[in-house]
């Protein structure tokens, strides 16, 4: 986004809770909260002290851009892995796009279509997200379909701007009419509710990858922020990969840990993605990919998707939000009463502020995921609209170009940039597709 934040779940900026308040609820920063990977939220209500850490921490210039990467970039067709805009509208309360036009600039929002078309963006994966939570109050089917309903709303309120696409044929052939391929994530296993029927018909209405976990373990997956459960994945859990794979829908390794990444690398027979997780090397977070695995998703033929987040973009940052999960526990269980536990956790974020980092930063975790695992296995995933704070010159949807520019400056050429914007997640979309092919057959 820019100076102001979005609508955002693993981080809130300081103005977040007015924005918010704009179009959502008071109850919208508690599901913010638990949204974001178990608890990292950060209201970072005082920013100054994270600006000055990043400045000391960098000394590097801002990117300027060129007409040379503004051309390779025009020319590329740019996939995003991951975009939260579907929740925050339903949060918005407006299911008709009547108080959100999104065809006009969106201050409070990282996402509209003006900045869409700047930033060059050619198909958006948007994310179906539903709280966690839901599962244990039985409405994480019902609450899913309501997002994916939305997305589908979504599409034909812009018709001129949008279209869904459910092949990556049907990717090329949107971008090639001028229009945003529009794709469905679902955002946790926990919204098929233990069923291979529900996953079968979240498939028939568009979905194309699904997150295997969120924050919570399943009984059939491990998160990356919760106690593990089966150490991986359960029988069924592989039974549900395995059904992913026949279907041709994308499996999604982001959120989930370590150990189940690796599971799922060992029975797959498909390519895997991370629609949206950055490199553990660089910052020492449980949501980001380890070496190991990522040498495991290019023998996969996979595609890590690079997050924006700070909070696991910078090492420093990614110290910070693993530690807002005891924090997080011990003051929810000291101050039951959600003025009080807010109160205090915006204090000890006052003391714990977020640094942002900036575009090289998230080049950084791009160039590292080259290095180990080979440049057909990187992607963007930017969280745009699902985090609250945002590095500079990635501020929203606009600002893809930068990355572009900062692939040349660091001497990667036009073909090796367009796998970065898109052609590898498209090339592994469509290898799962020729996978459910083979299978079909046999």
């Amino acid at each position: 986004m820019k100076a102001h934040a979005a609508i955002e779940p693993e981080a809130i900026e300081p103005e977040a809770p007015a924005r918010t308040g704009a179009i959502g609820s008071n109850s919208r920063l508690l599901s913010l909260a638990l949204r974001a990977q178990g608890i990292a939220l950060a209201l970072l209500l005082s920013a100054q002290p994270a600006l000055a850490q990043d400045e000391n921490a960098s000394k590097r210039k801002p990117v300027e851009l060129t007409e040379k990467a503004l051309q390779i970039h025009r020319d590329a067709l740019l996939i995003d892995g991951h975009n939260d805009l579907p929740y925050a509208l339903r949060e918005g309360n407006d299911p008709f796009f009547k108080k959100i036009d999104i065809a006009k600039p969106q201050k409070k929002l990282h996402t509209d279509i003006p900045r869409l078309r700047k930033g060059g963006v050619g198909a958006q994966f948007w994310s179906a997200y539903v709280a966690a939570e839901t599962a244990k109050i039985g409405t994480a089917i019902k609450d899913t379909l309501a997002q994916i309903d939305l997305i589908h709303r979504m599409v034909k309120a812009y018709p001129d701007t949008f279209a869904m696409a459910s092949t990556a044929d049907d990717i090329v052939r949107i971008h090639k009419e001028g229009k945003i391929a529009s794709l469905i994530g679902v955002e946790g296993g926990h919204s098929i509710d233990n069923s291979l029927a529900v996953l079968r018909m979240m498939y028939s209405l568009g979905v194309r990858y699904m997150t295997l976990t969120h924050t919570d373990s399943l009984d059939w997956a491990d998160s990356a922020t919760d106690k593990p459960k089966s150490n991986g994945l359960s029988p069924f859990g592989e039974q549900v990969v395995l059904e992913m794979n026949r279907l041709g829908m994308l499996v999604d390794i982001s959120h989930v840990s370590a150990d189940t990444m690796r599971h799922v690398l060992r029975i797959t027979k498909a390519p895997v993605i991370a629609s949206h997780s950055s490199a553990f090397a660089l910052a020492d977070h449980p949501r980001n990919v380890p070496d190991d695995v990522l040498k495991g998703v290019a023998k996969n033929g996979g595609v890590v998707m690079v997050n924006f987040f700070p909070g696991f973009v910078t090492a420093e940052g990614a110290r910070i939000t693993k530690e807002m999960v005891p924090v997080w526990r011990e003051l929810k269980s000291k101050f039951p009463k959600n003025e009080e536990f807010w109160e205090a956790f915006g204090q000890w974020q006052k003391q714990n502020p977020l640094p942002k980092g900036s575009v090289h930063d998230v080049v950084d975790h791009i160039e590292h995921i080259i290095k180990v695992a080979g440049i057909d296995h990187v992607g963007l995933g930017s969280d745009f609209d699902g985090i609250g704070s945002v590095p500079r010159q990635l501020e929203d949807v606009s600002c893809f170009p930068y990355i572009t520019q900062e692939l040349l400056n660091r001497g990667y050429d036009r073909e090796a940039i367009h796998k970065v914007l898109g052609g590898n997640a498209l090339r592994a979309l469509r290898e799962t597709e020729r996978v459910a092919e083979r299978v079909a057959k046999n």
